[in-house]
């Protein structure tokens, strides 16, 4: 993400239907569940996120989503059926989704109706029978209401956010239970297929690979799909009045491009740059790791971010071409390599600004060591070293400077150290082995010691970990 934590602020140098395989660490996570009661166990109502302990819910994994949405701009009105295909990773005799604000209208699971009841942001299913460990299992949700965003403790808008045309749909961190029922956190990532109906003239544009789109009576209806597993974050179906552009790379990725008319002129000459600002990502990252890519341009002005929805990010604005850089770098670094807890965010965002510091290095820019020595001349008591980036110590801060700028710092110490060779090997192998998967700082530590041979504790404690200013590197 580009945020305005970051971007907005007086400038410094310079906020994604097929199964998929848990990881074992992954698994125990989701198999998390409330205490027994004499009803027998429920699947708890969050995954233990430490800054948004409601995120998600544990007792199952959601293998797929079917979203089937109708959507008109000028009421706000939204029609819409989740059909979640899951397994269950305990036995459970409850179970939670996140929701906000919709009104559910019916509920089946495994066709057969099943209890259900809110509590805040929780819709608790309760089956007709108890779903046994192991169990696949099937729900639909049917729902209605005019979405809303949520407010996320930094301020920001997340989540459904109405423009004059449409929607612009970001759901970073929260926001993907204000429009379909979800198990909201990195945790758990799933397949997706999207049927969005809007009014004749509108474009609805979502993840993946664009399947098909007709109109009849006045509405159009586009059908997307998204087969490599994607957090509920990263789901879009941003609306609006679109110029629309398609192409393949000259590597087969599909691109898809919608712009607002407004900021057309203003984005192409970044947009054009797209192809080839993929082609030199995955020269250092390796292979791009979706079949589908893009940008969706929209003009959004109270929303003041861009987001790196997978495969095809929403900008609120005609972007710069180092937003670009960033949320294309995103789809390695935050997409396909995903968090286990939002208290590691560094290593979405410190990557993806990095990435803009190498581009800017080998494209006639400042060099990354240039940009690293022009933010540690900033005062030691100024906003970039209020608080470590791998502990920003509240879900009001995970867009905050550190964690993009300083982020990035350590890794650009992290390249001093051990080498550009081994750098570019480590990068290179963290989006390998995690590839559509989770990371965690700890484990990207042990890799870039395995790989440089070198005990790097004292420079991760002293970048990530540690308060205050370091003392000059």
């Amino acid at each position: 993400m580009t945020h305005p934590r970051i971007r907005r602020r007086p400038a410094l140098p310079g906020r994604r239907a097929v199964a998929v395989t848990v990881p074992v660490v992954v698994a125990a996570l989701l198999a998390m569940a409330g205490p027994a009661t004499a009803a027998g166990p429920v699947g708890a109502p969050g995954v233990g996120d430490p800054y948004f302990p409601l995120a998600g819910n544990g007792g199952y994994h959601v293998s797929h989503y079917d979203l089937t949405l109708r959507y008109d701009p000028d009421s706000g009105h939204l029609d819409g059926k989740a059909v979640l295909t899951a397994r269950a990773t305990r036995r459970l005799t409850s179970f939670d989704l996140d929701l906000s604000g919709l009104k559910v209208t019916g509920l089946t699971v495994d066709r057969a109706r099943a209890a259900h009841r809110r509590d805040g942001q929780e819709l608790v299913v309760t089956p007709r029978r108890a779903l046994r460990k192991g169990q696949s299992f099937r729900v639909t949700v049917t729902y209605r209401g005019t979405p809303a965003p949520v407010t996320d403790p930094d301020g920001s808008l997340d989540g459904w956010i109405p423009t004059d045309d449409g929607a612009f749909v970001a759901g970073e961190p929260q926001g993907a239970m204000t429009w379909f029922p979800a198990n909201n956190h990195p945790l758990d990532k799933s397949a997706y297929d999207f049927t969005i109906t809007v009014p004749q003239g509108r474009t609805a544009v979502a993840n993946g690979v664009l399947l098909g789109r007709s109109t009849k009576h006045g509405e159009t209806t586009f059908r997307w799909r998204q087969s490599e597993p994607m957090a509920a974050y990263l789901a879009t179906a941003t609306v609006g009045r679109f110029q629309v552009k398609q192409y393949k790379t000259r590597s087969g990725i599909q691109v898809y491009d919608a712009v607002d008319p407004r900021e057309a002129a203003a984005a192409a000459p970044v947009l054009k740059k797209l192809p080839s600002v993929l082609e030199w990502e995955s020269k250092l990252f390796g292979p791009y790791p979706f079949r589908a890519a893009g940008s969706i341009v929209d003009r959004a002005p109270n929303v003041g971010y861009a987001l790196e929805t997978q495969t095809r990010p929403v900008y609120d604005s005609a972007p710069g071409l180092s937003t670009l850089v960033h949320e294309s770098a995103h789809q390695w670094f935050g997409d396909s390599v995903s968090l286990t807890s939002w208290k590691d965010i560094w290593l979405n965002e410190g990557f993806a600004t990095y990435a803009e510091w190498l581009y800017a290095e080998q494209h006639g820019g400042d060099s990354a060591q240039k940009t690293f020595d022009a933010l540690y001349a900033t005062p030691a008591d100024g906003e970039l070293w209020e608080f470590p980036p791998a502990d920003p110590g509240s879900g009001a801060n995970i867009f905050g400077t550190p964690v993009y700028a300083r982020g990035a710092m350590a890794l650009h110490a992290l390249r001093t150290a051990v080498g550009d060779r081994v750098f570019l090997r480590v990068l290179r192998a963290w989006a390998d082995l995690h590839r559509y998967g989770h990371g965690t700082t700890a484990r990207f530590q042990r890799l870039a010691e395995r790989e440089s041979g070198k005990n790097l504790t004292a420079l991760f404690r002293t970048w990530l970990h540690t308060e205050g200013k370091p003392a000059a590197p």
